[in-house]
């Protein structure tokens, strides 16, 4: 028996990395018994008497896991956005943190493509969410500006690269890891939109971790958080509503709010807050039906 992380599954066979090497394995007939489907990033144990006939046997416990992508036991999330073609979308980027939060993954911010604009329209931004406590990174993934204060992040770590297609998050990977030459392709000036340009989900090797990347997103469907706890996936509001007048605040029309009065004297982004709300809603709506 040995053990070793999956970095990547495709067509039921499920590819076991360790210091040994890398093994092809299936999963044990039992695991569709018991319901078990092996993810890229579980820790599992296996047998394989060599690299091509292997069999995972047990999948150990898991720290985190989300559904799309599949992946599990991710300590980090790199959520790349583009300063334009897309234009930056901070409601997006809100999501994005939301999840992460929720799933109690680590979140930094990458906003690439500053070729295409000036540092002085992102530092409004960039000052907002690391007040916020989230690392805030300008880089462009074309010439590699900026892209090696990303690296010591990935140190013994597993990461995953996120973001909406387009904004160049195979081209980012291509500066942190030369020897990929991962595909990119252009923005659809029609649609201005990326075309898809990953095919499946698989961990690479960087800097003492590993780090994936991930298909692109359009959107982000809320499935595992209760409007009751969206609050705490905002750090700024998190911190603050102890001092709200009622327990249980939503931060919406109670008096005595701590946030909407911080809100008030700039204290916490507008936008941030009006993403909270939009949030709650949308939330409340998903309960109802």
């Amino acid at each position: 028996m040995a053990e070793g992380i999956i970095i990547k599954a495709i067509s039921g066979f499920y590819y076991v990395q360790n210091d040994m090497g890398l093994y092809q394995c299936r999963g044990r007939g039992l695991f569709r018994k018991k319901n078990i489907k092996p993810l890229v990033g579980d820790n599992v144990q296996f047998e394989a008497e060599n690299k091509e006939e292997g069999y995972v046997n047990q999948v150990f416990e898991r720290k985190n896991e989300l559904v799309r992508p599949p992946i599990a036991n991710i300590d980090q999330a790199f959520l790349v956005f583009s300063a334009q073609e897309p234009a930056l979308s901070t409601a997006m980027l809100d999501r994005f943190l939301v999840h992460m939060e929720a799933m109690d993954i680590e979140a930094v911010i990458v906003v690439n493509k500053m070729d295409l604009t000036t540092t002085d329209f992102l530092h409004p931004y960039k000052n907002v969410y690391e007040k916020a406590g989230y690392p805030f990174h300008i880089v462009s993934s074309r010439d590699g500006t900026g892209v090696e204060n990303l690296l010591p992040y990935l140190t013994d770590k597993l990461s995953m690269v996120a973001g909406e297609s387009g904004v160049g998050k195979s081209t980012l990977l291509n500066q942190l890891i030369p020897s990929l030459d991962l595909e990119t392709a252009e923005v659809s000036e029609r649609l201005k939109r990326g075309k898809h340009t990953t095919r499946h989900l698989e961990l690479m090797p960087c800097n003492s971790g590993y780090i994936a990347d991930t298909p692109g997103f359009s959107s982000l469907d809320f499935e595992k958080i209760d409007e009751e706890d969206l609050d705490i996936c905002f750090p700024e509001l998190k911190e603050i509503m102890p001092d709200c007048k009622f327990r249980g605040c939503t931060h919406r029309k109670e008096p005595g709010c701590a946030v909407k009065q911080a809100v008030d004297e700039g204290e916490i982004a507008e936008y941030r807050y009006e993403h909270y709300k939009q949030f709650f809603e949308e939330l409340v709506q998903q309960r109802r039906y």
